[in-house]
């Protein structure tokens, strides 16, 4: 596996592989698996950073994530993308590694704030489901964001529970359908829906004075 240190934590744009590379490193082809594992690297990295918040931790995701293919890449079917196939590993990692080493340690009861907030808004004659929440999908956050409004973003994702942050990178983020998120995080498509949801009230609560400026 390469160790070249990245300068950034952007998704690779190299496309997907090829039916026939992926054929020649199940079939136990050294060379055409360290290929296709090359073409998906940095995808794997920054997935495992963004949901990990920690450079350490994602690079021994990265890792992992390694041995894991080696050793399972004959289980693919090619039933489902093997990009989805393969986020399924990274975001197994992810929890496992969150188990090992307290990665919630900072995290909020996410069920106590959304409880809070939904109190807060009867209170005032409003609905928290109707709420508008930000268009994330819809800009590019990295590009647009200034480095306050970053930094306020990035410590509001650190306070999401994993599992529910996983979800709303995935979906937001990343820009994985429902459909597919449901399958690389092993959800049903309503309770997808309903972790991004309540993810999203709790980001809009915490960037309040940016979304309301």
């Amino acid at each position: 596996m390469s160790t070249t240190k990245r300068k950034n934590l952007s998704p690779s744009r190299s496309g997907a592989a090829t039916p026939g590379l992926i054929a020649s490193a199940r079939g136990g082809d050294t060379d055409s698996f360290n290929r296709l594992f090359r073409e998906y690297e940095d995808t794997i990295f920054s997935f495992a950073f963004k949901v990990c918040r920690d450079r350490r931790n994602a690079e021994e995701t990265l890792q992992d994530t390694y041995v894991n293919v080696f050793r399972n890449l004959h289980q693919f079917d090619g039933r489902s993308k093997f990009s989805t196939w393969l986020y399924s590993i990274v975001a197994n990692n992810c929890l496992m590694k969150r188990r090992r080493t307290k990665l919630e340690k900072h995290a909020v009861n996410i069920e106590d704030v959304i409880a809070t907030e939904r109190s807060e808004d009867r209170l005032h004659g409003q609905s928290a489901d109707a709420a508008p929440l930000p268009r994330w999908r819809n800009t590019p956050l990295e590009q647009v964001m200034g480095k306050e409004l970053r930094s306020t973003l990035d410590n509001a994702i650190r306070k999401l529970p994993v599992d529910y942050r996983m979800v709303f990178i995935l979906r937001d983020v990343e820009g994985k359908s429902a459909e597919e998120t449901a399958k690389i995080v092993k959800l049903s498509v309503p309770a997808v829906k309903s972790r991004l949801r309540r993810a999203r009230v709790f980001l809009r609560k915490e960037l309040e004075e940016y979304m309301t400026s």
